[in-house]
């Protein structure tokens, strides 16, 4: 039963993902601008769908994944903030970037997976 509850829910992200995707897309037209913001926005997109990908193919989530997603997300962050915000601010976005870099190194050889086997 949960793992029919667990592959419903993956199905919905995805599904939820390619409307974000292509919602994205269509602004993006409109728009006729293609800013690096957008860019950042559309590689997160692609990171969680292959992030569901991975799960749903396997049962098993590699914790690198997750990491990666929140270097883009801190990166786009940083983007849209642009010239305002306060230099400390950005010292520390520019931080957690590399502490979640390392981290990344440091579990790339460590098999480290969260599943629900």
């Amino acid at each position: 039963m949960f793992r029919f509850v667990e592959d419903v829910i993956l199905i919905l992200i995805a599904i939820l993902t390619v409307g974000a995707i292509l919602f994205e897309l269509y602004s993006v037209y409109g728009n006729m601008v293609i800013t690096l913001a957008d860019l950042l926005l559309l590689f997160i997109y692609a990171e969680v769908f292959g992030l569901v990908a991975v799960y749903f193919r396997s049962h098993e989530l590699p914790v690198i994944y997750p990491l990666f997603i929140a270097i883009t997300a801190l990166s786009r962050l940083i983007v849209l903030q642009g010239k305002d915000s306060a230099p400390e601010q950005l010292v520390f976005e520019a931080a957690s970037i590399l502490l979640i870099s390392i981290a990344a190194i440091l579990l790339r050889n460590v098999k480290v997976k969260i599943g629900t086997d």
